[in-house]
């Protein structure tokens, strides 16, 4: 692989077409809700399936470890964050844009002892519209309670609704006191052009909005943003047949438990998988987003490295075993996506139950590519 090659597929500006191959032995590559978390399969022809989510989650898992070691790490956060608030993550475009706000902005100081109380019990179920200032009792200052004033009349009852099991009437009374001083003082409108200033500092500052796109129109409105790289379900190459295995725990969970020594659980797993994904970048999608080359090249790096990052018992050995990348000299391509595909073959060398990947044979057409047309090689 030259220099020269190299960096052609990390140029943004360019469109790349792009297969991963991959394998799994002895685990789960991506349970099944709906299916006891069984390995996904298609039911018609049990080829094993692997969604495009799955492999997502991987991917953000690494930028999220790699982001400090690239030369602006504040470009690199992650908006679909594990366990992550995804109108926490917009509302940060309204904080941290010098020229947006959230709301007009509502503060109160707390003399009352017993609501100062309820709001330290309340506080880690505050959205992050409240923000609790507390002090120690060797302080002069007293206690705040600010808000943001982003909340419509429904969401600030539906604030209130979901407090209801821990709300005092006098803490509520508060809560609705700033909400009145905030309605008084009017509403910023919110122009198209805020949106789009919001919409431009999310992709700016994360990521996974720059490359895979987002929905960002369920709290603060940030628009939202078609993504330029797109994964499809990966697919095995044969049938896989899932398995569920009983496993026994030596150790049991309640007191009640203890004379039964030991309990049943549940392993689901298939012995060997190859699969096959497809991905697609586009070059005019990337330029409303602002995708970088280093963006790429970190996109490349997690192809290849995201596996070891994500290893547990129930996965299994998952390792990537080839990616090819087609560049285009045209942005809109140079040949059909298709034809490009198929000239990378994967097949059994015999027939027979694979349990390893060298039980298969990859062939690559890489001859006679159509002009205008570059194969990079990452591994395979």
């Amino acid at each position: 692989m030259t220099e020269q090659t190299t960096k052609l597929h990390c140029d943004p500006a360019k469109k790349h077409d792009f297969l991963i191959v991959f394998d799994v032995t002895d685990g789960n590559p991506n349970g099944d809700p709906d299916a006891g978390n069984l390995p996904r399969t298609d039911p018609e022809t049990m080829e094993g399936l692997v969604t495009d989510v799955a492999l997502k989650r991987k991917v953000r898992n690494f930028v999220g470890i790699a982001a400090e070691d690239q030369t602006e790490p504040g470009r690199f956060k992650i908006f679909v964050e594990h366990h992550g608030v995804l109108n926490d993550q917009i509302r940060r475009a309204y904080v941290e844009h010098e020229e947006l706000e959230a709301g007009q902005h509502s503060e109160k100081e707390v003399s009352d002892a017993q609501i100062v109380e309820k709001l330290r019990e309340i506080e880690p179920r505050f959205p992050g519209a409240f923000r609790f200032t507390d002090v120690d009792a060797q302080s002069d200052e007293q206690p705040k309670l600010a808000y943001s004033g982003e909340f419509s009349d429904t969401e600030f009852k539906a604030v209130l609704d979901d407090l209801s099991d821990i709300l005092d009437p006098k803490t509520k009374k508060l809560l609705n006191s700033l909400k009145t001083e905030s309605d008084k003082a009017g509403k910023p409108k919110k122009s198209r052009d805020d949106i789009g200033k919001a919409r431009g500092w999310m992709c700016e500052n994360f990521y996974d909005i720059r490359m895979f796109g987002a929905v960002m129109s369920t709290g603060l409105n940030a628009g939202q943003v078609r993504g330029p790289l797109q994964l499809t379900f990966s697919r095995s190459v044969d049938p896989i047949i899932p398995q569920d295995l009983a496993i026994t725990r030596m150790a049991v969970t309640d007191e009640r438990d203890r004379d039964k020594l030991q309990t049943i659980g549940r392993k689901t797993l298939i012995p060997y998988g190859l699969y096959v994904g497809k991905g697609f970048y586009s070059p005019h999608l990337a330029k409303q987003t602002g995708v970088t080359s280093e963006d790429l090249e970190l996109f490349w790096d997690a192809l290849v490295y995201m596996w070891d990052i994500d290893r547990s018992a129930s996965r299994g050995m998952m390792s990537p075993r080839g990616i090819y990348v087609f560049t285009h000299e045209k942005k809109y391509g140079n040949a059909p996506v298709h034809e490009l595909f198929e000239r990378v073959s994967v097949a059994l060398k015999e027939e027979k139950s694979p349990r390893r990947f060298s039980d298969y044979e990859v062939t690559v057409d890489d001859g006679s590519l159509p002009e205008g047309v570059t194969l990079t090689r990452l591994i395979g």
